[in-house]
C-alpha cells in the first residue's frame, strides 16, 4: 500500500502541470495571444502558428530582439493558412519561474511589438511584460543598447603568427587580430564543411549568418531565388567592399530552383565579415542581409553590432548594382589577396534550371596563408 501511495505521490505534478496555448499571429496580426503568462514548473507552452512565417526566439529583457545565445528558437516556421489540417507548433517546457522573454526573428516584428514573455514581473516592476515590449518598439529591434551605431567600438589590433598542424597538413598563418579573437586550431578529425544559404526561405538574409569555423574548414555559400551576391567588407563599413576582399558575384536563380553553390576555405580564425551588394528594389545589405565567419561574441564587435551598423547604413554599392542587373550566365569571381582570410571559391556544381548543369568556376582568393 505504501508504495501504492509513493508512486501516486511521483506523478501527481506531471498530472497537474498545465498546458498553455499561445498563438503565433493570430489573424494577422504581429502579436503573440496572450502576450504573456505565468506559469509553473513542469508546465509546458503550446506555441501555435498561424499564417506568415514567425518565429518563437529567446531573448534577454535588455536586448530584446537579439537571440540569446543556447536560448530556445522554433526556427522559421511558414504558414500559408488558417484553414491548413495541422497548424505548426513548438513546445516551451517550463523547468524554473524565471522570467523567459521571447521574440520573433521576422524582420520588424519584434520592432513593431511582437513579443512574449513567460513569468515577467508584475507590472509594477522596471522590468515588467510592458516595459520589455516597450524597449523592443524602441530599439526597433535593430540593436541593443549598448551598441553605438555611429563609431565602432575601440579595438586594440596586434599582428599575430602562428603554426598548427595535424598529421598531414602544417599551416602557418599571419594575420591582424584583436582581444578575445580565438587561438588559431585546426578542424578536429579534418577539415568541416559549413553551409549558409544566400536569400534563405526567400528573406533578405544568409542562414545561417553567423558561423564559428576552424582553419582548413570550407565555408559553402548556396545561393537561392532572386539575384543576390556575397562580398566581403569590414565591420566598421558593413555595406562597403573590402579592398582586395573576396567577391563571389551577382548569381540570379529562378523561383523555385537552386542556384550554384560557391565555397571558400578559411585559413585563420580572424574574423570574416560579409554581405550581399543587391541595392534593387533596395539596399540588401541595409536590410540587413549580412554575415560572419568567427565574429568575437563575447567582445564589442559582435554579429548583433554588425548588423546593426550595417542597418543604418546605406550601402555604398552602385558599381555592385549595375553587375545586379547582369545576365544569368555565371561569371568567374575576381582573384585577389588581402589580410583577412585565405579564401578558394569554387563552384559545386548547384543548377540552375536545368538539373545537371555543370558551371565550372574556379576562383581562388588567397588571403592571410604564406
Amino acid at each position: 500500500m505504501l508504495s501504492i501511495i509513493a508512486t501516486a505521490l511521483a506523478v501527481l505534478p506531471a498530472a497537474l502541470a498545465t498546458s498553455w496555448d499561445v498563438s503565433v499571429g493570430p489573424n494577422g496580426q504581429l502579436i503573440y495571444y496572450p502576450e504573456y503568462v505565468l506559469a509553473e514548473v513542469g508546465d509546458t507552452v503550446n506555441m501555435i502558428f498561424h499564417p506568415k512565417n514567425h518565429t518563437v526566439t529567446q531573448s534577454s529583457f535588455d536586448a530584446p530582439c537579439v537571440p540569446l545565445s543556447g536560448g530556445v528558437s522554433s526556427g522559421f516556421l511558414p504558414v500559408a493558412s488558417d484553414s491548413d489540417p495541422e497548424l505548426p507548433n513548438f513546445v516551451i517546457t517550463v523547468n524554473d519561474t524565471n522570467p523567459i522573454w521571447i521574440h520573433c526573428e521576422q524582420k520588424g516584428h519584434c520592432g513593431s511589438g511582437m513579443v512574449f514573455a513567460i513569468n515577467p514581473p508584475d507590472a509594477s516592476s522596471n522590468h515588467s511584460f510592458a516595459a520589455f515590449q516597450a524597449l523592443a518598439i524602441e530599439l526597433n529591434g535593430t540593436q541593443t543598447s549598448a551598441i553605438s551605431i555611429s563609431t565602432p567600438p575601440a579595438q586594440s589590433w596586434a599582428t599575430a603568427t602562428a603554426t598548427v598542424s595535424d598529421a598531414s597538413s602544417t599551416w602557418v598563418s599571419t594575420y591582424t587580430s584583436y582581444s578575445g579573437t580565438p587561438e588559431p586550431t585546426y578542424a578536429a578529425g579534418g577539415p568541416v564543411t559549413h553551409n549558409i544559404t544566400v536569400g534563405i526561405n526567400g528573406q533578405l538574409a544568409f542562414g545561417p549568418a553567423n558561423i564559428s569555423a576552424a582553419i582548413g574548414d570550407i565555408v559553402e555559400f548556396t545561393f537561392l531565388a532572386k539575384n543576390h551576391s556575397a562580398v566581403q567588407s569590414s565591420f566598421s563599413e558593413p555595406c562597403t567592399p573590402l579592398a582586395d576582399g573576396f567577391n563571389l558575384g551577382f548569381h540570379p536563380v529562378d523561383a523555385n530552383t537552386t542556384g550554384p553553390t560557391l565555397s571558400i576555405t578559411v585559413n585563420n580564425t580572424s574574423p570574416i565579415w560579409g554581405y550581399c551588394a543587391q541595392t534593387n528594389p533596395v539596399s540588401h545589405c541595409g536590410s540587413g542581409m549580412v554575415f560572419s565567419i568567427n565574429a568575437v561574441e563575447s567582445g564589442a564587435n559582435n554579429f548583433a553590432a554588425f548588423l546593426a551598423l550595417a542597418e543604418a547604413t546605406l550601402a555604398n554599392s552602385t558599381s555592385e548594382a549595375a553587375s545586379g542587373g547582369g545576365t544569368a550566365s555565371a561569371s568567374s569571381p575576381s582573384s585577389s589577396s588581402g589580410s583577412n582570410g585565405a579564401l578558394s571559391a569554387v563552384n559545386l556544381g548547384g543548377s540552375i534550371g536545368v538539373m545537371g548543369t555543370v558551371l565550372a568556376m574556379i576562383a581562388t582568393v588567397v588571403v592571410g596563408m604564406l
